[in-house]
């Protein structure tokens, strides 16, 4: 593999790491690899072997552990490198760091320092389900991974059911089927979704239908690796003008245009400035 050995710019550099397949890392993130003055990752064995992978030698560094259990002493000792005019390059397990994984408490000192905080991209679990998905991607809500207790998980399901984008979560094979029972409970079984599998390794598979659907499929035949779950957002239901210029008329008798356009608009979701529009013509007629 190509990459260059070159002076680093001092300050924090994170590192996207693939997310399965080793050879979906960038140039740019094994050039950082190599030039960095200190080394730091999540699992210091799964950044070794990457580096070896790829043939970027350590060249007498060491690899510092730094994950979401370690003590102030570990972010200290990097904060220290920062300040000593070093570059530090940071790695996840895998994919991207801080996105569902360690890397934010060391960030935030970092830039509160003034220390430079760069980042080479790579990888995202999350925007590889989103591009397979076959759901919108204008707009998305991701919520990491849900409670793993019932009740906390539902309520959880529930205060998300009207996010105007898609929902994306990840979860654990042991959890799926009865994430899927409780999506399709809170959110509807009929919501569109994706169950995207082992994004990128070997048995990559992704699954689409409703919540309902993929639960029955989970629970019947239950499923192995790292998992994406990917949800339709609400859909508004279909407009019948005839209830929306009743609803309107039935208002104004009571209520100034102003006071009518708020209250129908919100019954219905449209925008006030469409339902004002109407009752005026309304009065006018």
């Amino acid at each position: 593999m190509n990459f260059r050995s070159t002076p680093l710019a001092p300050g924090l550099h994170f590192v996207g790491t693939p997310i399965g397949t080793a050879r979906d890392i960038t140039l740019r993130a094994l050039d950082v690899l190599a030039s960095a003055d200190v080394l730091a990752a999540e699992d210091t064995r799964s950044l070794r072997h990457l580096m070896e992978i790829h043939g970027v030698p350590l060249n007498g560094r060491t690899v510092l552990s730094y994950h979401d259990h370690s003590g102030a002493g570990a972010r200290e000792r990097l904060m220290q490198a920062l300040a000593g005019g070093q570059s530090v390059a940071y790695a996840s397990e895998a994919g991207m760091p801080l996105i569902a994984d360690p890397g934010y408490g060391l960030s935030r000192a970092a830039a509160e320092a003034g220390h430079l905080v760069t980042s080479a991209p790579g990888p995202s679990a999350v925007l590889t389900a989103l591009t397979l998905a076959g759901l919108p991607t204008d707009a998305f809500f991701f919520d990491g991974f849900l409670p793993s207790a019932r009740t906390a998980r539902r309520n959880r399901l529930a205060e998300l059911r009207e996010i105007p984008g898609t929902l994306v979560f990840y979860e654990s094979p042991k959890r799926i089927a009865q994430t899927l029972a409780d999506a399709a409970e809170v959110l509807g079984p009929d919501r569109p979704s994706a169950l995207a599998r082992e994004l990128t390794k070997k048995f990559e598979e992704i699954r689409r239908g409703g919540l309902g659907q993929l639960a029955e499929e989970i629970a019947e035949k239950p499923v192995k690796g790292e998992i994406v779950l990917v949800v339709d957002r609400a859909r508004q239901p279909s407009l019948n003008a005839a209830d929306l210029e009743q609803d309107l008329r039935d208002a104004l008798q009571t209520m100034t245009i102003r006071d009518a356009a708020d209250l129908v608009s919100r019954a219905h979701g449209l925008p006030r400035r469409q339902v004002y529009q109407a009752a005026l013509k309304m009065e006018k007629d």
